[in-house]
């Protein structure tokens, strides 16, 4: 069953990193979407640029609707992992899937040069999602008490992936979040 999906992120890549690298990295999803290259690769809005790499800025720009089945995600996930040695550091790419029944799903997937960079994005992203709830409520005293247990609870997390036989390596990590409406 297919369906529609919106992808958006500005991903920082490292300076000397070539197009042709980044389309290689991209290659799964280019196969996927039955697209040559990224300029292939165009979105179901009109107003929406798709996926472009600016040379001159170092950024990956991702903003595309399209139409997808199931092993879309599987496609996705391999062309991040590709991709993460070129980033610069790592930041999120969000997903939100259009269902035929009016309801919307969003997800973060993290991308990014390292393990620990991702590690650090969900960190930031995280604090950010708790300041933004608890701040319509709560003082900043109290939101920054809530903050230092987070940053604890990620320490902790980062301390017992590292203590595990088999270090975390993937170029890319997922969550669930609640939809975030990304104006252009």
């Amino acid at each position: 069953m297919r369906h529609e999906v919106h992808l958006h992120a500005d991903i920082p890549i490292l300076e000397g990193v070539s197009r042709r690298q980044i389309e290689q990295a991209f290659a799964p999803l280019l196969e996927y979407l039955d697209a040559d290259g990224m300029g292939d690769l165009k979105s179901l809005e009109p107003d929406e640029p798709g996926i472009k790499y600016d040379e001159k800025e170092l950024i990956l720009y991702v903003c595309w609707t399209g139409e997808v089945g199931r092993s879309f995600h599987g496609a996705l996930e391999a062309a991040l992992e590709a991709l993460g040695p070129y980033c610069y550091e790592a930041v999120e790419v969000e997903i939100t899937e259009y269902h035929e029944n009016g309801e919307q799903d969003s997800k973060l997937l993290f991308v990014g040069p390292t393990a620990h960079a991702i590690h650090e994005a969900q960190r930031r992203c995280m604090l950010e999602d708790v300041a933004a709830i608890l701040g319509r409520q709560f003082d900043k005293t109290q939101v920054a008490q809530v903050s230092a247990l987070v940053n604890e609870l990620f320490d902790r997390d980062w301390k017992e992936k590292a203590s595990q036989q088999k270090k975390p390596e993937r170029a890319f990590e997922s969550y669930t979040r609640p939809s975030r409406k990304n104006l252009h």
